[in-house]
């Protein structure tokens, strides 16, 4: 008796060869959607979903490259050239990008907590929804980027320009912005700002402010609101280290 039948049902046969075609068409796709992890830095290099920990890239030009979902957990990117770069979802965690060009780069939902970005060139990027508690910015200039749904929890801002930057809806609890360089707009509409430090900080050109923002945050008899806007009777700004 044979082992099997050759269906001679045109219908069956037509589905299995759809079926057959799909999958042989998945096979390469499946094998694009990783990158090239063994290639060298470069500009537009693919690096997709690999594991570059622990490495030393500082310089590297890596303008324009797919690092989205890749691993650069405590990796030594100072000064690098990230332009146009996307690491979305990029794990980033405890690695440097201080000094590093990051214009109109995508750093959408990337983990990156303790992260030092001291000093960058992020005009125009996208931080949104990210992961950045505790991250260094100090001295980075931020002009026009979007840190919208961020946790940004202690972060520091000192020195950062952050003209144009919108920060909706982002976790602001404890960030520090003294210091902070800007002219014109800041966007802080439902902005968490829990114990925010704003002293000093001229932010009468600021939108999407409320009174209950204001009266959680950190300031002084230096810091200017918005019109409509007062600061509290007392400021709640007695800072511990826990």
């Amino acid at each position: 008796m044979p082992m099997f039948q050759l269906s001679t049902d045109p219908f069956r046969v037509l589905s299995l060869m759809v079926s057959l075609t799909a999958a042989a068409l998945a096979l390469p796709i499946a094998a694009e959607a990783k990158g090239n992890c063994k290639g060298g830095a470069g500009p537009g290099v693919n690096w997709q979903e690999c594991n570059k920990g622990m490495l030393m890239l500082e310089g590297s030009d890596l303008s324009g490259a797919n690092l989205s979902d890749a691993d650069f957990s405590s990796t030594d990117l100072r000064n690098a050239n990230l332009s146009d770069a996307n690491l979305e979802k990029a794990t980033l965690i405890r690695a440097s990008l201080a000094g590093a060009t990051a214009a109109k780069a995508n750093f959408a939902r990337v983990e990156a907590y303790r992260t030092n970005f001291a000093g960058i060139s992020a005009q125009g990027a996208s931080f949104g929804s990210a992961e950045l508690q505790r991250s260094d910015f100090s001295k980075a200039d931020l002009s026009g980027a979007d840190f919208g749904k961020a946790e940004l929890g202690r972060a520091l801002f000192n020195g950062a320009t952050i003209t144009g930057t919108k920060f909706g809806l982002a976790n602001l609890s404890r960030a520090d912005f003294q210091g902070a360089v800007f002219e014109g707009p800041l966007n802080f509409d439902h902005a968490f700002l829990y114990l925010t430090r704003i002293e000093g900080l001229d932010l009468s050109k600021a939108t999407g402010l409320a009174q209950w923002q204001i009266d959680l945050t950190c300031g002084d008899a230096k810091t200017k609101l918005p019109a409509g806007l007062k600061a509290p009777g007392a400021w709640p700004c007695k800072f511990t280290n826990d």
